[in-house]
């Protein structure tokens, strides 16, 4: 009797249950135009809304909306993942066998033993006449973004009007997790006009997928029953929890960098080149192929050898227009995208006449871009807090280093192997991007 009695109440006790509790929360799956405003897309067209019925006499049923800076301000997430595709170093596009005329045999020499940098540049040139082709494939896995973990972002949404409080004093907290993945194969060309002057073309394509998913919480600061604010589930029941999901994917041509370089001192070891890049917004911005806006860089390289170590030293700043990605894509509405300094610094190093090693380190200053801050979320009992997040203009350095090889497999074929790895948190941050391609030069 008394089991009997036990398993009645247990059973009693399950159907109890608040519905709250039951199951897995509600996943909405959003529909999304294009990737740049996928953030806004997430929780649909009309931001974060809960359900509400009436508890009180006289009271009508009405949906509750909640606001965060999240939907607006992560927008610039789209910015920095751009930002950051434009902004690491393209395989060089110089030859990694460079020659020189000797008037006096009336032949073609090379002037360097090793094969040169992989993500930087040397000083020297290709060589009149001389044409290369390359082709190299870099996938980049993003993980942190201001050494946050991109799977568990942090947000808070407020009740509209919440200072009136009577119930509104209630928030959503959202944990987001966050996937970047993006794989850009280019193809890049230089051809030498004279022994000193060479131009390239590097021509990226880009294959990006995005994917949000957005776990909500309501928590009752100002209220207790569970019907004044409320998500409801698929089967109809109520609960505190739901689920936002928000995927896309695009595939195309990035932006076209057109690079003039030109030795301008050259001795018989060493050399300074100075050069630009124009980038041309051949991507299309709003699917996070392109920045939307062109960019001039110039830069100067200094390169010397000594026996079978060649030292290489890069400097750059790249001005960009206005672009859609750092306004508001949501709008249309353009702002300024960053503006950066570049520099490089490094050594290749002739292992034997098939093999040469690369090291780098590469940095640059981006300046005064919109970037992500953790904040504490303080609730108008005056007690609860909650973690957040927020986004502010400042301007902040990025440093990775780069350890590679290129492998003379036959006649003038190379294969390139290159790890770029972060050697710190700041930005959107992947934390190894491999790279691997081959160059041929005629």
């Amino acid at each position: 009797m008394p089991t009997r009695l036990f398993l009645m109440m247990l059973c009693a006790s399950l159907v109890a249950t608040p519905a709250s509790a039951q199951g897995s929360p509600y996943n909405l799956t959003a529909p999304v135009r294009n990737l740049a405003t996928l953030f806004t897309d997430l929780y649909g067209p009309n931001g974060l809304i809960v359900d509400s019925m009436a508890t009180l006499p006289g009271e009508q049923p009405h949906s509750a909306h909640f606001n965060s800076d999240f939907q607006a301000d992560f927008s610039q997430f789209s910015t920095a993942l751009v930002g950051q595709l434009v902004s690491v170093p393209l395989p060089s596009p110089a030859s990694g066998f460079t020659y020189r005329f000797d008037s006096s045999l009336g032949v073609f020499q090379r002037t360097t033993q090793s094969f040169g940098p992989i993500l930087a540049e040397r000083a020297e040139t290709i060589g009149a006449g001389r044409f290369s082709f390359g082709f190299a494939i870099q996938r980049f896995t993003f993980d942190t973004v201001e050494g946050l973990d991109l799977r568990a972002v942090p947000a808070v949404f407020t009740h509209d009007n919440a200072a009136l409080l009577g119930g509104r004093e209630d928030v959503i907290t959202t944990t987001n997790s966050i996937k970047a993945t993006v794989n850009q194969s280019t193809t890049y060309m230089t051809y030498g006009v004279t022994d000193r002057f060479d131009v390239s073309v590097a021509i990226p394509v880009v294959s990006n997928s995005l994917e949000v998913v957005s776990d909500a919480t309501i928590q009752r600061i100002g209220t207790t029953n569970p019907l004044t604010h409320f998500f409801r589930q698929s089967d109809g029941e109520v609960g505190d929890r739901r689920l936002f999901t928000a995927v896309g994917g695009a595939t195309g041509v990035g932006d076209i960098t057109v690079r003039l370089k030109a030795t301008t001192v050259k001795g018989e070891s060493r050399g300074v080149a100075a050069g630009v890049d124009v980038r041309i917004p051949t991507g299309d911005p709003m699917n996070l192929l392109g920045t939307g806006t062109t960019g001039i860089q110039p830069f100067l390289v200094w390169s010397d050898t000594f026996q079978k170590v060649s030292p290489h030293l890069n400097a750059s700043y790249t001005w960009n227009g206005s672009s859609v990605l750092a306004g508001n894509p949501e709008t249309g509405e353009s702002a300024d995208f960053p503006d950066q300094i570049g520099y490089a610094v490094g050594f290749d190093v002739g292992m034997n006449p098939h093999v040469t090693l690369v090291a780098d380190l590469l940095g640059r200053w981006v300046i005064n871009a919109e970037r992500l801050t953790k904040s504490t979320f303080h609730a108008l009992d005056g007690k609860t807090t909650f973690p957040n997040i927020a986004f502010s203009p400042d301007s902040f350095s990025m440093t990775s280093g780069s350890i590679g090889m290129k492998i003379n497999i036959a006649d003038r074929l190379l294969a390139q192997l290159n790890v770029l790895f972060a050697l710190d948190q700041h930005g959107l941050r992947d934390k190894v991007t491999p790279l691997f391609g081959f160059q041929y030069t005629f």
